[in-house]
């Protein structure tokens, strides 16, 4: 959990850098522990070295979008590469993982909630084919999210 906590704090430090408090840029271990037990966690290795996760379908008390309640869409969450490692294709691999464990699932849409302000981010996923379906408010972010989904490839 200490490594996988310390690679979410790395991974959205940008984001806290830019003055947003996203739960996994700041989350115990603890935390890591349950969200990450919640869902199906998925992780990237390189060298015997964590470098990037993703978590499939978590389940939390918080309230979720509308959207996220729909019997045919999966969601995803937790997505972190380490930053020394991006723009290595570890992302893609880890959401095309998640994709065709949710196509498994019977799922036929994928979405995902990320932080409105994160312009970047929001151009990475509008380049893999997500389109914004909503907003929403997570009562322990400083920021409104924006809720983006795309239909899952068929494989």
């Amino acid at each position: 959990m200490a490594a996988l906590t310390a690679l979410l704090h790395r991974a959205y430090r940008k984001q806290v850098e830019m003055g947003l408090r996203p739960l996994a840029g700041r989350q115990t271990e603890d935390v890591t522990r349950q969200r990450t037990t919640s869902g199906e966690t998925l992780v990237a290795q390189s060298e015997g070295r964590l470098v990037g996760m993703i978590l499939l379908n978590e389940k939390e008390e918080a309230a979720f979008p509308s959207h996220f309640l729909e019997p045919h869409v999966a969601h995803f969450s937790l997505f972190a590469v380490d930053p020394d490692c991006q723009g290595r294709g570890i992302g893609r691999l880890l959401l095309e993982a998640a994709e065709s464990r949710a196509r498994e699932l019977g799922y036929t849409e994928l979405a995902l909630s990320m932080a409105e302000p994160d312009t970047e981010l929001l151009n990475f996923y509008v380049r893999l084919g997500f389109a914004q379906v909503g907003h929403w408010q997570w009562p322990y972010t400083n920021y409104r999210s924006v809720i983006l989904s795309r239909r899952v490839q068929t494989a």
